[in-house]
């Protein structure tokens, strides 16, 4: 029978490497391989670390946004305490000068 001797014949013998068993092996351990690496180098993140990331970021914004809000009130409040200290310096001045028109002199405290 020459059925097996055909088929022995037909078989190449293993002349060289396997071209396509090198690109599986290197695609399969390559695309891990670059993934290590990218998380290695930060590039990319495990999904616990930006939920804490976006968690951190989202307390820091609340903590500005209050702070921005109490720094209003307070430019609020000393814009309404300028505006109460230059009507108390025209009613002096008034007064001063209603004094003067009737004949009181001011008596100035402190050092001149």
């Amino acid at each position: 029978m020459l059925i097996p001797e055909l088929l022995r014949l037909a078989v190449p013998e293993d002349s060289g490497p396997d071209v396509g068993k090198l690109l599986g092996q290197f695609v399969q351990y390559g695309i891990v391989g670059v993934v290590v690496v990218l998380l290695m180098i930060g590039i990319i993140v495990p999904r616990y670390v930006m939920t804490a990331l976006t968690a951190d970021r989202d307390k820091w914004r609340e903590a500005f946004e209050k702070e921005r809000d109490a720094h209003q009130l307070t430019r609020e409040q000393l814009a309404k305490a300028e505006e109460r200290g230059d009507v108390a310096v025209e009613q002096g001045k008034t007064l001063t000068h209603l004094l003067e028109e009737l004949g009181h002199r001011p008596q100035l405290h402190g050092s001149a």
